[in-house]
């Protein structure tokens, strides 16, 4: 057996653990949960971190994975705490459960489940894969408008500007870890609650000298419910990322592992 076969079937043996936080997400979830299991990963399972969803997400989670035999677990919490604290709980479920590979997505379908064996594939050789649409052949779907193209790109150039990054996506929540190298990252540092949570990790990553590889995807739109993304996460992601960076001129950090291709 060749060293390429057998690194292959050393992650069919893996433990896969997808996080996918929720709010008002119930529409989405029969599709979303579809998908992940269709592709038939041997020892994956999901978490869904629902925060109280008025729509009942965490209900019809548990009631769809009755009913196919899913291997899903629901973390209800009592009220609307972000998205930055609730991958920080699905992360410690994670790692205590002892899942070697940890997923992180959105649960409103914007990233396709169907890259992941591709990009589990791609972490033997990485501590970190991310799915990024800004590296090449990556990119969003045609239904974004010019406006919301130009916002996210722009947003994407400055954050990396004044973070200092050299990810191309450092936005992406779309993100595969092995679990021995983010259980090296020390969470507690990360306060975002919002979206600014996944370029705190970006940073992170890089200070700890973590592999990353890009993986390219196309970022699709929602296809039910509404964006979550508003003119008070941008702020937030910008005075988070503002503070990083005083961070690190004065405390220096390691050189960047990224790569992207």
């Amino acid at each position: 057996m060749s060293m390429v076969e057998s690194g292959k079937n050393d992650m069919l043996q893996e433990s896969i653990l997808v996080v996918a936080p929720t709010y008002n997400e119930a529409e989405n979830m029969p599709i979303l949960l579809e998908k992940i299991f269709s592709l038939e990963l041997p020892r994956l399972s999901v978490l869904i971190v629902d925060d109280s969803s008025p729509d009942n997400t965490g209900d019809v989670v548990r009631h769809i994975a009755s009913q196919n035999t899913w291997p899903v677990n629901v973390i209800t919490r009592s009220t609307k705490m972000g998205l930055g604290t609730a991958y920080k709980e699905g992360f410690e479920f994670a790692i205590k459960s002892g899942n070697s590979l940890i997923v992180q997505m959105d649960a409103d379908l914007s990233h396709n489940p169907l890259y992941l064996p591709e990009m589990i594939e791609m972490i033997r050789f990485y501590d970190v894969v991310i799915g990024s649409r800004y590296t090449k052949y990556g990119g969003e779907a045609r239904g974004w408008g010019l406006h919301r193209r130009v916002l996210s790109t722009l947003a994407n150039v400055g954050i990396r500007w004044i973070s200092n990054l050299d990810v191309k996506d450092v936005t992406s929540g779309f993100k595969i870890f092995k679990t021995n190298r983010l259980n090296q990252l020390d969470l507690d540092l990360v306060r975002s609650a919002g979206f600014g949570f996944q370029v705190e990790v970006a940073f992170l990553c890089n200070k700890n000298n973590l592999k990353v590889h890009e993986f390219p995807i196309i970022f699709e739109d929602r296809i039910y419910g509404k964006s979550k993304m508003s003119l008070q996460i941008i702020v937030e992601i910008i005075f988070r990322i503002l503070s990083i960076r005083v961070f690190s001129l004065f405390f220096g950090r390691k050189k960047s592992n990224f790569s992207s291709h």
